[in-house]
């Protein structure tokens, strides 16, 4: 199953955690450290019951508030400064952070869900060394994978485990959903570290 298709059918906490999930691999571009976004992962893990509705997230909107208020910082000039694809890879980084939805439905988090994957596949594209063989990252999300650059193809790989995961074992998923983040910070957070040093 298509990475489109896969947020086309996950359900409000899904979605959330997919969309957080992306924000959260991306966070060593904003100068935020690894436990920044911790609080609305635990949002997700507040009820066992998994679906639609009340249950999870009672506080999401003001955890997502505190997110926000911590990592209104320089971006990627925290890191020692950047060139034009790391400026572009921090603006998109802060529009997913910007468009995190207070209110918690299935409509906004799809929306923000989607919007995040195709920001965080666009955000390790800019920053991959290698050239990335399609036109845009649309093919890569509908399932056209050939001549992929290694970044890209990591990310979307995660994108794809964690709702595979997410839909199979539902809050169970949680842990390794966000394992699955942690591992894509840091690899992140490394291409970051190394093109800053590339340009001292």
């Amino acid at each position: 199953m298509s990475l489109v298709e896969l947020i086309a059918q996950a359900d409000e906490r899904g979605l959330a955690a997919s969309g957080l999930a992306c924000l959260d691999r991306c966070v060593p571009l904003l100068g935020g450290d690894d436990e920044i976004l911790r609080p609305l992962w635990a949002s997700l893990a507040e009820s066992e019951e998994w679906g639609e509705g009340e249950g999870w997230g009672e506080d999401w909107g003001e955890r997502v508030e505190q997110a926000r208020a911590k990592l209104d910082g320089p971006g990627v000039g925290a890191l020692g400064g950047g060139g034009l694809a790391e400026g572009e890879a921090t603006v998109l980084a802060y529009r997913m952070l910007g468009a995190v939805p207070v209110e918690r439905g299935a409509g906004s988090l799809r929306e923000w869900a989607d919007a995040c994957s195709v920001a965080a596949l666009q955000i390790h594209r800019l920053l991959d060394a290698a050239s990335d063989g399609a036109s845009s990252v649309t093919a890569r999300r509908e399932g056209r994978t050939q001549d992929m650059s290694p970044l890209v193809a990591a990310e979307l790989r995660r994108q794809v485990a964690i709702l595979e995961v997410l839909s199979a074992h539902g809050p169970a998923g949680l842990r390794q959903a966000l394992a699955l983040s942690t591992e894509g910070r840091r690899v992140l957070r490394a291409v970051v570290s190394r093109r800053a040093r590339g340009r001292v």
